[in-house]
């Protein structure tokens, strides 16, 4: 072995001593500058990202010391060059990947501990664990290809049956997806949530919203049975929140009364018979507004408000019951609906058809 060889061989030795002492110090600052930064922000995302890359940050040094080690030995055959290249650039590609995968799982991690609990749907905590398996597979399939192309490997076929695959999974699972996404606009847009009672227009149906799933949002009705609406038909139909903005709410219904009463002394009757109620919010303001001249009566509105929503199907109860007594106490008539009906006789009948006869003859 010649002198120059073993020169070579100190060299790279002194590289790979020198790039372990630069890992172990690189790893020791990193824990120092992260402990004293995490005192200041109160945040534990960073101490998060940086054990996320603290072992392949390492580790790389010490790959890339070892590569530029080998450059120093001249006796190393040219014809590894290549060889040697491609073996670097997989350690490189798995160190990225090791780092991104533990960045992944460690901000999923950290996301559920400290923000999703403060959220007021689950719905983020259960698309959490789909979204980190979503982006894991993508990140695997990227770092595969990316080193199948570095190994001379056509991939554009891989690519293409990924495609086709996709493309087919997509078809077969559309109302599912559908349904996916629906719920993840959902959790953005938070138009009701756990514990709302909430109306869903297009199917008709109503009740307290019991569970936000990521495929289906459960409601359970006032008749104590639970109704599961796709979320897609959320996202896509009308819903009406009665717990926003508050719980207080205005009630109403419709009376009729008889053609020729006072219509001013009907309105203070009215009025007066929802503001004794103890049920009815004095504060605000009790109406009693003539709407409209129906075929058998005059149309009055009226309307007040309560204090909780859920109260709306007794309040209207006894809303009715207290106008039906206090028109009846006032004389005001509450009339029914009416249809005249005219009988002919056959003789006029055929009176009139031989009128109608003898008047075209003497034309």
């Amino acid at each position: 072995m010649t002198e120059d060889i073993l020169k070579e061989i100190a060299v790279a030795g002194l590289i790979l001593a020198v790039a372990i002492i630069l890992s172990l110090f690189v790893g020791r600052l990193l824990t120092r500058i992260v402990t004293r930064y995490s005192r200041r922000t109160g945040s534990t995302l960073d101490d998060v990202i940086v054990k996320a890359a603290m072992f392949p940050l390492r580790a790389g040094i010490l790959v890339f010391a070892m590569e530029f080690a080998l450059k120093q030995l001249s006796f190393v055959p040219v014809e590894w060059a290549e060889t040697l290249s491609r073996i670097f650039f997989v350690a490189y590609a798995l160190l990225l990947f090791l780092f991104l995968y533990r960045l992944l799982g460690g901000v999923v991690i950290w996301y559920g501990r400290e923000v999703a609990h403060r959220t007021e749907t689950e719905l983020d905590d259960k698309f959490l664990d789909l979204f980190r398996r979503m982006a894991l597979l993508a990140l695997t399939i990227v770092v595969i290809i990316m080193i199948l192309d570095r190994f001379n490997i056509e991939v554009s076929a891989l690519i293409a049956s990924l495609g086709i695959a996709s493309l087919a999974v997509a078809l077969a699972a559309k109302d599912t997806l559908g349904n996916m996404f629906a719920g993840l606009s959902i959790m953005v847009d938070q138009p009701f949530a756990v514990g709302d009672r909430v109306e869903i227009l297009d199917i008709n149906t109503w009740g307290d919203v019991q569970e936000i799933g990521l495929r289906s949002t459960r409601i359970l009705t006032r008749d104590n049975r639970t109704v599961t609406v796709p979320n897609s038909i959320i996202g896509q139909g009308l819903v009406v929140n009665y717990s926003i903005p508050e719980n207080r709410y205005r009630v109403q219904t419709h009376v009729g009364v008889a053609y020729g009463v006072d219509v001013e002394e009907a309105r203070q009757v009215m009025i007066e018979a929802i503001r004794r109620q103890d049920w009815v919010m004095k504060d605000e303001r009790i109406e009693a507004l003539f709407l409209e001249f129906g075929d058998s009566a005059l149309i009055f509105r009226i309307r007040c408000w309560i204090n909780h929503y859920l109260e709306t199907r007794r309040v209207l109860d006894n809303m009715n019951t207290a106008l039906y007594n206090a028109l009846n106490d006032a004389g005001i008539g509450i009339p029914f609906p009416q249809r005249g009906l005219h009988m002919v006789s056959n003789v006029q009948v055929e009176r009139v058809n031989g009128l109608d006869r003898g008047a075209g003859s003497n034309q």
